[in-house]
Parts: structure tokens; sequence; C-alpha cells
């Protein structure tokens, strides 16, 4: 019978997800004039695609960089329209399944100004003049496609699964933590997630300081707050004996009050870190850029030393022990108001990394890129066990791989939700998480 329920709810939640997306991530159409399917700016790049003089309709074109996505289609006389937030670089892609049979974007015939990325045709790094639209007429001609195996499609997608679980787990680590010890869903770590990125946007690229410096004081910055909002506002409300429910609504209307102060601050537009996207390393069929193996070395070295603070050290034995049952360990001396303090601090800290982190693997900073982690941070958790920190890392890596790997079978403005799905099944089969209890439930 459980089996059946399984199989069930995975046709079901398959069935939402198909009906549910939009037609065009299924079978895109032109619009009514170039750019007209988009929210126009005061920046655009455009132009035509033509094969043997003649349009070419209904061909997708995309367009990324700076953290910011776009896509079109070309109408009857093969014209396009993309616009973008800033004047900066980014990469724009034909999609060559929407090519007519047996042509390619012709290399030969690509301006001098576009830059073609590595391993395909149909991809080039584009740039602004000294006005804020840039033409570009593409020229297509017969040839054979580059195209990756299905895989090494796998194998790559993999990767970049592998190095976002990573980074989503520093502040999974940390939000179930915070939840062990004190029963808080904190909805505010997505806004501490975000911290980490503006005070290192801050420091290096605002103030100057050198880079190692800059991301040095934007972890201490994270750790700091995460000691401000404990001694300013978690631990009096916890001492006045509020509820589970009060405290998950102060931190829904602590998120809401961070997001909008960081918007003040730095405002909509997305911002770069020194360094961002850099010349990518050919790896056979894995395209690396230094910071992503900087990035998964330090999430790495990070989750191992947060291993041995919980396993080897006397104050993660306390955590654990307050985690799973505060009032025993109260009872035998611990200091749980200490241990709870070093744990937001700990937390905090962390938070900030993978918001450095996150900021480079999108990339860009923005002042609501840690609302778009915090489904996943608590899907992750979930998944894993409530209020075990191995569980949300376990949970993490599973979350991140799915989310890259998904988009092999699925839309890419669907990938997150394939990781919800593969939460709720798992939750079918096992309520209390992979590595979580059943104590912990109810």
């Amino acid at each position: 019978m459980r089996w059946v329920v399984v199989v069930a709810a995975a046709l079901l939640a398959a069935a939402m997800v198909f009906f549910s997306s939009p037609a065009s991530a299924f079978a895109a159409e032109a619009p009514d004039t170039p750019g007209g399917d988009q929210e126009a700016t005061d920046y655009y790049f455009g132009g035509r695609i033509e094969f043997e003089g003649d349009p070419v309709p209904d061909v997708v074109i995309s367009i990324s960089g700076n953290g910011f996505d776009g896509e079109t289609v070309t109408d009857a006389e093969g014209r396009w329209r993309l616009y973008v937030p800033e004047k900066e670089d980014y990469v724009i892609t034909v999609d060559e399944e929407t090519l007519p049979e047996g042509v390619i974007v012709d290399p030969a015939q690509l301006p001098e100004t576009l830059e073609p990325v590595q391993g395909t045709t149909a991809s080039f790094e584009a740039s602004f003049g000294l006005t804020n639209t840039a033409i570009i007429n593409l020229f297509l001609g017969e040839g054979e496609r580059q195209t990756q195996s299905f895989a090494d499609q796998l194998l790559v997608r993999f990767v970049n699964g592998l190095n976002f679980g990573l980074l989503l787990a520093l502040a999974a680590m940390g939000a179930a933590l915070i939840f062990g010890t004190t029963g808080l869903s904190n909805f505010a770590h997505g806004e501490m997630v975000t911290w980490g990125a503006v005070a290192a946007l801050v420091f290096t690229s605002f103030w100057s300081l050198p880079f190692w410096l800059g991301i040095a004081l934007a972890i201490v910055a994270g750790g700091l707050l995460g000691l401000a909002l404990d001694a300013g506002l978690w631990r009096p409300l916890r001492r006045r004996g509020l509820g589970v429910v009060q405290l998950m609504i102060v931190s829904i209307g602590l998120s809401l009050a961070l997001r909008y102060t960081f918007q003040f601050f730095i405002g909509g537009a997305t911002y770069q870190l020194p360094g961002a996207s850099p010349q990518p390393i050919q790896i056979g069929p894995i395209s690396l850029s230094y910071i992503d193996l900087i990035s998964m070395g330090v999430s790495i070295v990070v989750i191992l030393g947060v291993a041995y603070f919980l396993l080897g050290t006397r104050i993660g034995k306390a955590t654990r022990a307050i985690s799973d049952n505060p009032q025993l360990a109260s009872a035998s001396g611990i200091n749980v108001d200490r241990v709870i303090r070093i744990v937001w601090i700990l937390a905090g800290a962390l938070a900030a990394l993978s918001g450095i982190l996150w900021a480079y693997f999108r990339p860009g900073v923005r002042w609501d890129m840690g609302t778009q982690m915090l489904l996943l941070i608590f899907a992750a958790i979930t998944l894993g066990g409530l209020g075990t920190a191995f569980g949300a890392l376990l949970g993490s890596l599973i979350v991140g791989i799915v989310v890259e790997m998904s988009t092999l079978w699925i839309p890419s403005d669907l990938k997150y939700a394939g990781a919800l799905v593969v939460l709720i099944l798992i939750l079918l089969i096992r309520p209390q998480g992979l590595l979580g209890r059943k104590e912990r439930l109810g």
C-alpha cells in the first residue's frame, strides 16, 4: 500500500509540474514586436537571423550574465530583441534545437565584437559599445553542430550540482543548528545570507579594501549579525516564554525588514564582486573557473571544521546535547544561553560565507538574493532531518545535485520544483527525514 501511495504521489507531482508550467516553457512563441515579451529597459541587444539571405523565424535566443537571465523568439522577419538591466557583458545563446536541420550559426560571419564560447558554435560573449544598444545580426550556414553527449551533460550538471550543494550546505547547517537548539524556524536566514554578500561588496568594491581582507571582514560581520540578533531579539523573546509559532512570525517580519533595508541602501541593481565571471578552465567536458574550484575547496574545509566542532569539542558536544534534550542539558550544568549564543555566531558566519560563494556562483549581489535560497535551505533541512547539521549537509547535497541535473529533462525555470518533488517522495517513505529520529516529530 505504501508503494501505491508513493507512485500516486509521484504521478500527481509530475502532473502538477507539467500543467502548472507556462506554455512558453514547452513551445515558445514570437512576440508581436521584438522585445514585446519582456520588461523594457534602457539597454538591449537586438538584431536579425538569416540563412541564405532569408529571415529565420521561431528561433529561441537566450541571454545570461550578471545575475540576469532572459529569453525571446525571432519573429517572421527573423528579428529579435533582448532587454538587460545593466550595460555589462553577457553571454547570448542560440537554441540549436530551434534552427533548421543541418545549419549552425556561422562562426566565420560573426561580428568582431563577439567572442565565441569555447565548445559551441551557438554561444558567444557580447558587450555594448558607446551606446546603450548593440545590434547583432547572425548568419546561419551549413555545418555540424557541436554538442555534448548525454553522459558528458550528466557529468557537467553533477559537478555543478555538487558545487551548489556544498555552498547551500553552509547556510543549511547553520539554520539546522539554530532549529536544533532553539526550535526556531528562522525565516530571516536568507537575509543573513544576503548580509554576507552585501558586506563583502561594501568592503571590497565600495571601500576598496584588499580582497582577502574584505572577505574575512564580511564573514566576521556575519558572525556579529548573529550575535546581535540573539542578544538584542531572540534571547529576550525566549526569556518572555514566546512559543515557537510566535517566534516564527517574528522571524518573518525580521526577514521583510532586513530585505527592504538592503534594498534601501544598495538599490535594486545587481553588483559584481571582484573577479566575478573569470575565464573558465576546460577539464574534459567540464568547464569550471578557478573561483568554482576555490569555492568547492573552501566549502569542504569549512564543513569538515564544523564537523570537528560538533564531534570533537566540548561546546560542540554541548550543542548536540541541547539539541537532543535542552531540559536535561540544563540540569546537567550546561549553560544553554551561552551555547545558543555561540550557535548564532557560527550560523551567522556560515550564512555570510554561503552568501559570498552564492554571489560568485550566480554571479551577482542583489538585495533579495537570500530569498531565492531560503526555500532550498528549508528543503535541505527537512530532507536531511530536522535539527541535525549532518542531515542538513546530506539534504543540501541531494537538493543541489537534483536541481542542476533536473534541467536535462525539465525546463530550467522549473528546476527548483524538481528538488521539492524529491523532498515530498522521501518524506512519504521516511517522514523524519534521512538522518532524523522519529521522536523529533510532533
